[in-house]
């Protein structure tokens, strides 16, 4: 059984978050994660048991505000759990846990249950859902004759619900060219995209995508040491685990929020994902002006601060006035002072007009640019179902055109760094190749002089950066350097 839509027995002490087991403008990153991933791995206290009606209530109503109104993932989850004060802790970690984890396997559940339960698709709306969060938590190793039981099912869905293996193996018998969207909880034109990036290893990119991401937070090197840290969290009852490949990165094991840790409150740290570290890593220190022009809330801008150790001047820009307001918060929590910040117009000419001043300037520019997200999925699994193919050519010319409006501040001699968070080519390498094809002036660094050839080696593919989850247990990044001749 393939454990992308086969149901089987949930393994007993499993240590899941460091094993390979983020309110967007595109799927730019603005805040430090998400609010599933912020409330951490599983805990070995003994907790109360779950009051059912009142989670599978919640449930419901997030899951269908996303499903069928439109709403973003993370935003439903807190719509919902803000009037949810009621519930315990526990209850509301297994809303949310409930829900993303539908949302990821969303379109395998309907296969199934369309096979399970002929005439799944005439139920009313709440019958149908409650089926299909009965059908996930099966799916991710609960007991079925629990799970049915406090789904309050109907005899006729839970006789369904026993079913689905052999729906399961319907699905297997499938073709591959059928069998691989479903399989994969992506729409089909998603699939095609995902099988001409990763060929052999579609199947377990995929696979990848639709599991929870570990909690990862980075140092704040202007306050102390990863190992400082460490021991600062174990103080709080906090297990950590250092990142693999990122020197500034700490799984964290906890329950707890990590909004509430004094750690983080104290701005020893912020919730970032270890690929989003190892592109920040790809701007070196320390230069004496670097620019970050798709700042956002501004993570990366923090973590180019610490690279920097408060010196120099760090230009922090972005159109959004909110995102800009929230990043001066946070790099005061931080204890950044060498930023300073700027609303910039979206469009042209007057996006140009207020770059004037750094025209030619800059010894570092980030292009960290919206994307479609298709990195990100384990944190935003909705954003599949809302990607077009219109939309991933609308990403596609934005970033041609922001990579070209920002290196207008690279002098000569800089560089100019561009990621995403797309894993898809058409945002990344060809995005490239536009660029060099128009500005012969630019040449590609590899990012292995940067990270060096160690790490380098684990982290690129040619002369880039290609993270994914299968691989690295990051999000899908891509990031590269581009020199401007002197």
């Amino acid at each position: 059984m393939k454990r992308s839509h086969r149901p089987e027995p949930k393994k007993q002490g499993a240590k899941q978050a460091p094993s390979k087991k983020p309110s967007s403008r595109g799927a730019k990153r603005t805040g430090p994660a998400s609010r599933d991933d912020a409330r951490g791995a599983p805990s070995e206290r003994a907790a109360r048991p779950l009051r059912e009606d009142l989670v599978l209530q919640a449930c419901l109503e997030a899951y269908g505000s996303v499903r069928h109104e439109g709403r973003l993932s993370d935003r439903a989850l807190d719509f919902t759990l803000r009037r949810k004060a009621h519930l315990y802790s526990t209850e509301r970690r297994a809303v949310a846990e409930r829900v993303y984890a539908l949302l990821r396997r969303q379109r395998t559940v309907d296969w199934l249950l369309a096979r399970a339960r002929p005439g799944f698709d005439r139920l009313e709306t709440t019958r149908q859902d409650v089926m299909r969060l009965a059908a996930s938590r099966i799916l991710h190793g609960e007991p079925l004759e629990q799970v049915v039981h406090s789904s309050s099912l109907p005899a006729e869905d839970g006789a369904a619900l026993r079913t689905l293996p052999d729906a399961a193996a319907a699905l297997d018998a499938l073709p591959q060219a059928k069998r691989y969207p479903i399989a994969a909880s992506l729409p089909d034109f998603l699939a095609e995209k995902f099988l001409e990036t990763f060929g052999a290893d579609a199947n377990a990119a995929a696979e990848a995508m639709n599991e929870r991401a570990p909690l990862t937070a980075r140092v704040n090197l202007l306050k102390g040491s990863r190992e400082e840290l460490q021991r600062r969290l174990a103080a709080e009852g906090v297990e950590s685990t250092p990142t693999p490949l990122s020197p500034l990165g700490l799984w964290l094991e906890t329950r707890i929020n990590v909004f509430s840790l004094q750690s983080f409150k104290d701005g020893l740290l912020e919730l970032q994902d270890e690929g989003s570290q190892l592109l920040g890593m790809l701007v070196d220190s320390p230069p004496t002006r670097v620019v970050d022009a798709c700042a956002g809330a501004g993570g990366k801008t923090l973590q180019l601060a610490g690279q920097m150790k408060n010196r120099g001047d760090l230009h922090a820009l972005d159109v959004d006035e909110v995102r800009i307001e929230e990043l001066r918060k946070r790099a005061r929590r931080a204890g950044v002072h060498n930023v300073r910040t700027q609303v910039i117009p979206a469009e042209d000419p007057a996006a140009a007009e207020a770059l004037v001043a750094l025209k030619d300037k800059a010894d570092r520019v980030m292009v960290d640019a919206p994307c479609s997200g298709t990195g990100t999925y384990r944190r935003k699994p909705d954003g599949r179902y809302r990607l077009t193919p219109e939309d991933l050519k609308a990403h596609a010319d934005r970033q041609k055109a922001l990579l070209e409006r920002f290196s207008t501040m690279v002098k000569p001699g800089g560089r100019l760094i561009y990621g995403t968070c797309s894993v898809l080519r058409e945002e990344n390498e060809a995005v490239i190749e536009d660029f060099l094809a128009r500005h012969p002036e630019f040449s590609v660094r590899p990012v292995s002089q940067e990270l060096g050839p160690e790490l380098g080696e684990k982290v690129s593919r040619g002369p880039y950066l290609r993270l994914a989850p299968h691989t690295h247990n990051t999000d899908g990044f891509f990031g590269a350097i581009l020199v401007r001749a002197k």
